[in-house]
């Protein structure tokens, strides 16, 4: 077992009045950094960073943040839901470490791609459909994580299957969203 004790803080974090949301921080007394390939090859969508070295994922709407020796965990309900969150991950990374000799490390360093690597695979109509004023700040947004293809409708017509399928391999759902939608 790779982590044996941890330490939970969980506070509120100021977003828009009258609703609460929680953080936490799973502080830790052993370094997680050799089990971040491990990670990296298992969880569908994580950016890896090697030589910082972090990893951030999304889980069910939880944009989550593994470093030597803390996991941030954010958009929680309240203390409950942060220490069942925190106990699972924890599992995750001692399951992840215990099956180490199965997996292959992935020391592939992942990075989001860039709007404008974005923009050259979208329609480009300008349209508006997506509720935003031009198409490179649809892509601007999406590399962000703030919206998703489905709210593209031009990309749902056959004659944009090939660009939307690229899209998809570009940004998987599940990649973890980067600060907080205007």
């Amino acid at each position: 077992m790779l982590i044996e004790a941890y330490d939970l803080e969980v506070e509120t974090v100021p977003c828009e009045p009258g609703a609460e949301e929680f953080a936490a921080i799973v502080r830790l007394q052993t370094d997680i950094s050799p089990v971040l390939p491990y990670l990296n090859r298992t969880l569908r969508g994580a950016v890896y960073i090697a030589n910082a070295p972090t990893l951030t994922w999304k889980k069910g709407g939880r944009n989550i943040a593994f470093w030597p020796y803390k996991i941030a965990i954010g958009h929680l309900e309240d203390r409950a839901e942060a220490e069942k969150v925190a106990r699972g991950l924890v599992d995750l990374v001692n399951r992840t470490w215990e099956r180490r000799e199965e997996i292959e490390p992935d020391h592939e360093m992942r990075r989001r791609p860039g709007p404008m690597d974005v923009y050259k695979l979208l329609p480009r109509t300008n349209c508006r459909a997506c509720g935003q004023p031009t198409c490179f700040i649809f892509a601007s947004k999406l590399v962000l994580g703030h919206v998703k293809l489905d709210d593209c409708p031009p990309l749902q017509e056959a004659r944009y299957r090939e660009q939307r399928e690229e899209l998809a391999d570009l940004l998987p759902e599940d990649m973890p969203a980067i600060g907080r939608p205007e």
